[in-house]
């Protein structure tokens, strides 16, 4: 854009609110009924007797500081038919038009002022989608016309500023018509699938990407690699029944656009946390098509997963769009009504950016509230998910500038028949001032817990000066939840995420290599807490590399006998790896997907052994998934306690020791004491565990406590062995100093038969 009539060029005003194309689009020569202001989004009615019983849709499109709206409809060749919608009510524009069906694309495009130092941003030559779009067709490739401004204007500073009234519409996707009155096969066929309504305290949860996971599957066909059908072919489901998770943590599935910076690099984004599209699937995520099939298969993949006795969450972006800050696209909000939807700051042109990707939504309004728990619920009660995890929930839980836990959004999930009910998931954080609330979320949530994180890695690469948080996190976390009646399951546990590096990663990188991204290695945290165990990256040695897989054992060990909701991310029990990046968001590539070849190394195979046999000893121990926190306190006649620590010297932790330097940590779990009852009130008992954390690179002995607490201890669990079925049945008599290898883990459980709780000095 260099010459004066270029400049001109694009900021001719747009063209009049008038009827184009051959009127092939569905309803192209219908006219508009005043139809009806909810439910907002395209909703589809059957015909039905009367003269008001057309078949047909409504739409309904919140735009509260608009002058007029036009709808516009495409037919398959891409010609579009405007239809004003001219009913007004209550800041929703709506309109009722005979013979529109599903499979029907649309857009909206907006008018009103352009003045951005107010932030009003509209621009009727921009095709916005809806909002509430329930499928959406078509990939964003972000040229010069999607911006609302002009993007190459010679002067950046002011370029958002000037309008570009270049047409968008060939250049973006656009919703379609849905008819969401449930499933294929009817209202009978979904009501009859089964939520697990899995309780909090027995959920094991992992993580993973609906494309990555499958994207390269062996057994499942190439056809339906990287979608919402491979995730639901029996191959799959297969792995996730073995290895014994009860819920998949999806990464998002809303449908999202990639980042201009991306796609100049010839990349792309991968995560998905770029969203545009609150009710729609991501359309790239379907085998079956994208002009309203992506639906039906979604539904189809939850409910195999339920029937397999699996949980869906998914990881939902309400805090932000893709339409980033100011210099960013004009894709929907933004178009419809910019001061509406997001927070703006003090200089009306920027945004408040409290989440790092340009701007924020303000949740606080009653229309952005509404957009978030209409989306919410849709997913519950039409998609059949199960919960949500909220990425940086801390900015949807600020009011005005402060976070707020009595907060609108807190207090609408808090109070709604539907959203209480479900599993709800804070990523307790966010980048403006006072964002870290870990700890703080009011009870119905749950939280990822990134203190346990912490404090499980630096212990395993010997970097706490003491054991005291780790005894809190392995416990619980009492120091962070035990208020307001929440309890232990408040925190999810884990010791990686999708963002960071990999398990494998982890003992094998210590500094991020994310060359790859094309930034320079400046992305990604430089807090990475790893140890590579002595040579930084892939290794030939086998020492290094027995040491290495002995490291991520006691990680995932460490992981499933912790109290609290374990966390896993799909590929960590085979062993992958990313090469060391810890920012992979943009690698929609071998290095972003699960490698299931790793499953052919007998080590590998080893891992994903010792996981499924975890998961299960804790599926079948309540001691190892408690409802309620540990009182470490004497309790009844005979002034027993429910959760003691030992030295290796086998006497009980002192204040003194808890503030001394130690590598070793025993733990004993009392089955005998175990708060609540069952579902027939009778009280819960279980075995009884001694667990022995020991990550001196030395081996040591620790002698087994005795009498009271036990007679003799069966062996369960030693992390030093490459081969992890079960130990040869080894017992060891209480008093007995046992060998504990360098760097591991020992499980043992108490012999029927002898006391089963610890009793005070």
């Amino acid at each position: 854009m260099s010459s004066a009539a270029e400049q001109e060029a694009v900021r001719q005003p747009a063209r009049p609110p008038v009827a184009v194309g051959g009127g092939a689009a569905d309803g192209a020569g219908a006219s508009v009924w005043p139809g009806a202001p909810t439910p907002l989004g395209a909703r589809f009615r059957a015909g039905r007797a009367g003269p008001e019983g057309a078949a047909g849709t409504n739409f309904a499109l919140w735009a509260g500081g608009a002058e007029s709206v036009e709808l516009c409809l495409f037919d398959d060749e891409g010609r579009e038919t405007r239809r004003p919608l001219a009913e007004l009510t209550h800041e929703i524009w709506h309109g009722f038009v005979p013979g529109v069906r599903p499979g029907q694309r649309y857009g909206y495009r907006v008018h009103g002022r352009w003045d951005p130092w107010t932030g009003a941003r509209w621009n009727p030559a921009k095709l916005l989608l809806d909002p509430y779009a329930r499928a959406v067709d078509g990939e964003f490739a972000l040229p010069p016309e999607v911006y609302g401004h002009v993007r190459d204007w010679p002067q950046q500073s002011v370029a958002d500023t000037v309008r570009d009234d270049r047409d968008s519409a060939p250049h973006v996707p656009k919703g379609v018509v849905v008819h969401d009155d449930g499933p294929p096969g009817g209202a009978d066929e979904w009501a009859d699938d089964r939520r697990p309504k899995t309780p909090w305290a027995d959920s094991v949860i992992y993580e993973l990407h609906v494309r990555g996971f499958t994207k390269r599957h062996p057994g499942v066909p190439e056809e339906l690699r990287g979608t919402y059908a491979g995730l639901a072919h029996p191959a799959a489901l297969d792995h996730l029944v073995k290895l014994g998770v009860t819920a998949v943590e999806l990464l998002p599935v809303h449908q999202f656009a990639h980042e201009d910076h991306l796609l100049r690099r010839g990349l792309r984004n991968h995560w998905g946390y770029n969203s545009v599209g609150y009710f729609a699937p991501h359309a790239a995520y379907a085998a079956s098509g994208t002009r309203g099939q992506q639906v039906g298969e979604f539904k189809r993949m939850v409910r195999a997963l339920h029937d397999a006795g699996i949980e869906v969450i998914l990881d939902v972006v309400y805090n932000h769009t893709a339409e980033a800050d100011e210099l960013g696209p004009t894709l929907s909000l933004r178009g419809i009504d910019n001061r509406g939807y997001y927070r703006l700051a003090d200089d009306a042109r920027r945004y408040s950016d409290y989440t790092g990707c340009g701007n924020t939504l303000h949740v606080v309004r009653p229309q952005v509230l509404r957009l978030i728990t209409d989306s919410l619920r849709y997913w519950v009660t039409e998609m059949g998910v199960d919960g949500f995890r909220f990425d940086l929930a801390a900015a949807l839980a600020r009011s005005m500038h402060d976070v707020d836990m009595l907060s609108p959004f807190l207090a609408v999930i808090a109070q709604d028949p539907v959203l209480r009910r479900v599993k709800l998931i804070a990523e307790p954080w966010d980048v403006g001032d006072g964002g870290y609330q870990v700890g703080a979320f009011p009870p119905l949530w749950t939280e990822w817990n990134d203190r346990y994180r912490d404090a499980v890695r630096d212990f395993w690469r010997g970097a706490l000066p003491d054991v005291r948080d780790l005894g809190y996190r392995i416990s619980g976390s009492s120091d962070l939840y035990a208020w307001g009646g929440r309890r232990p399951y408040a925190s999810i546990n884990f010791v990686t995420a999708h963002d960071g590096f990999t398990l494998r990663d982890l003992v094998t990188y210590e500094r991020k290599h994310n060359e790859a991204n094309g930034e320079g290695n400046r992305d990604g945290t430089h807090d990475n807490r790893a140890w590579n165990c002595g040579v930084e990256g892939e290794s030939d040695d086998a020492r290094i590399n027995a040491l290495r897989r002995r490291q991520l054992r006691n990680l995932v060990t460490t992981l499933l006998l912790s109290t609290g909701v374990p966390m896993l991310v799909a590929g960590d029990e085979m062993g992958r790896t990313q090469g060391g990046n810890n920012n992979a968001y943009c690698q929609d590539n071998e290095t972003g997907w699960v490698d299931w070849a790793l499953l052919d190394d007998p080590g590998w195979r080893e891992l994903a052994r010792l996981t499924a046999r975890l998961t299960a000893l804790r599926h079948a121990h309540p001691v190892l998934r408690r409802r309620a926190f540990f009182s470490g306190r004497p309790q009844g006649a005979d002034g027993l306690r429910d959760l003691a620590w030992f030295t290796p010297r086998g006497t009980e932790m002192t204040e003194r020791d808890w503030y001394a330097p130690a590598a070793t940590l025993g733990f004993y779990l009392s089955g005998r004491d175990i708060p609540g009852r069952d579902a027939r009130g009778a009280p819960v008992t279980d075995d009884s565990f001694l667990a022995v954390l020991h990550a001196a690179d030395r081996p040591a002995g620790f002698l087994l406590p005795g009498a009271p607490w036990a007679e003799s201890y069966e062996l369960l669990v030693d992390t030093s062995r490459e081969e992890q079925g079960a130990p040869p049945a080894t017992v060891h008599r209480g008093g007995e100093a046992v060998p504990v290898p360098a760097r591991a883990v020992l499980l043992l459980r108490v012999v029927p038969g002898a006391p089963s709780s610890v009793r005070t000095s």
